[in-house]
């Protein structure tokens, strides 16, 4: 267990902003009209420090010796946490015992209420995983530190990272393309080139990948110093998200004990639908605990918006943003609605946009006990948004003992 810091105590409520730490709040020029529309309904929700699930509900265990065809019992377990969640009702829990998962959890529903919610859970006393990425074997030596693997397209489904590029609002590229894949040795990232004739010279004191997909395949060069990338752990970027509803709306989840990285996340303005490594896409009620959350090319944990036709259209302006809220409130933010969420003592490090990130639906949320680390420290892009912790529209929302540094 990590030692638990209790410092730098943050209170933020409704429009005040607290410039410290690498945390930025803005409450993005909401009129009082709009505060009250906002703010009308139940105040912040007083949920217990543990919240249980009421009598009758079902146990569902996954490990990784199991099969998806099991009916998920102890004795005969599923293999994925994503068939788990195919299943799992209001008031279940998902119990997942000690492995690496690759996988995307995209649950399809979540729970009623507080005491009916649905909890993914990592067994007490192992060591849970679940990564965004792949394991690529096959690297072929090319000269000095510099491998090449070619991987079919196919290798990656649907997404390709590695043909993906970072943008959107208040993003400043620094004049160069920036993908959302990413190359690991041995659980570390290594530095996307600009150019390919970068990785010509021997490696420096930050390794560099460079990537080329084309319509059959998908090449990456990469450089390994002094060992061969056959024998180590070499990991590639292949999901966007680990944990995160591909629908708005999702409620009252809870998801505790997991060590999650590894993720080709998406820039996350407050203008546009804000993917994070785990997050809770404009919903209501999660509870995120105890979690390590590193290694996400832009942001860990997304309290934010859903999207639509206008994101990343807002010409970098306030007035753009303005409208965002207009939208949002025809799109049920609300109290009743959206927020609510407990984010607390988790280890949320390696994001190279923001630790916790949240445009509107991280309003009357408590974001407590977090240590907060390593956050955009590569400076290979910049914009607007980076931060520890950066939440737009932070009305009722408490902030408070989170250890933040090197942001």
């Amino acid at each position: 267990m990590r030692e638990q810091i209790k410092k730098h105590k943050l209170h933020i409520n409704r429009r005040r902003f607290i410039g410290k730490l690498g945390i930025g709040v803005g409450a993005a020029a909401l009129s009082t009209t709009l505060l009250s529309k906002i703010l009308k309904g139940n105040e912040r929700s007083k949920e217990p420090g543990h919240l249980r699930n009421s009598a009758g509900s079902k146990k569902y265990h996954v490990s990784v010796t199991g099969i998806d065809s099991n009916p998920g019992t102890m004795s005969k377990p599923f293999k994925t946490i994503s068939r788990a969640a195919e299943v799992a009702q209001s008031g279940d829990t998902i119990t997942v015992h000690q492995g690496v998962y690759r996988e995307r959890i995209n649950p399809p529903r979540g729970g009623i209420s507080n005491d009916k919610r649905i909890v993914y859970q990592a067994a007490e006393g192992e060591e849970v995983v679940l990564k965004g990425s792949e394991v690529v074997k096959g690297w072929q030596h090319e000269r000095s530190d510099t491998w090449q693997v070619s991987l079919p397209n196919s290798f990656f489904g649907d997404f390709n990272p590695f043909n993906t590029l970072i943008s959107g609002d208040w993003f400043n590229s620094n004049d160069r393309e920036h993908h959302t894949g990413a190359v690991y040795l041995n659980g570390h990232w290594l530095y996307e080139a600009a150019k390919q004739d970068e990785l010509l010279e021997p490696a420096g004191k930050k390794p560099l990948w460079f990537g080329k997909v084309d319509d059959m395949n998908t090449t990456i060069w990469a450089q390994f110093t002094g060992v061969d990338p056959n024998k180590e752990n070499v990991e590639v970027n292949v999901r966007q998200s680990v944990f995160y509803p591909s629908e708005p709306g999702i409620n009252y989840i809870t998801v505790r004990g997991f060590e999650m990285e590894h993720a080709a996340t998406p820039w996350a303005p407050p203008t546009a639908e804000q993917i994070g490594l785990i997050g809770t896409h404009w919903s209501r009620g999660w509870v995120i605990e105890n979690n390590t959350i590193r290694y996400s090319v832009c942001s860990g944990i997304t309290l934010g918006k859903y999207g639509d036709e206008f994101d990343n259209k807002s010409s970098n302006s306030s007035e753009g943003y303005v409208e965002t809220i207009k939208r949002a409130l025809k799109n049920g933010w609300s109290s009743e609605n959206i927020g609510h969420h407990h984010v607390r003592n988790n280890h949320i490090s390696h994001c190279e946009q923001a630790g916790i990130v949240g445009s509107m639906g991280a309003a009357f949320c408590t974001i407590t006990g977090n240590e907060i680390h390593d956050i955009h420290m590569r400076r290979r892009y910049s914009g607007m948004e980076m931060g520890g912790i950066k939440i737009h529209g932070a009305i009722d929302t408490i902030i408070s003992h989170n250890h933040i540094y090197r942001t």
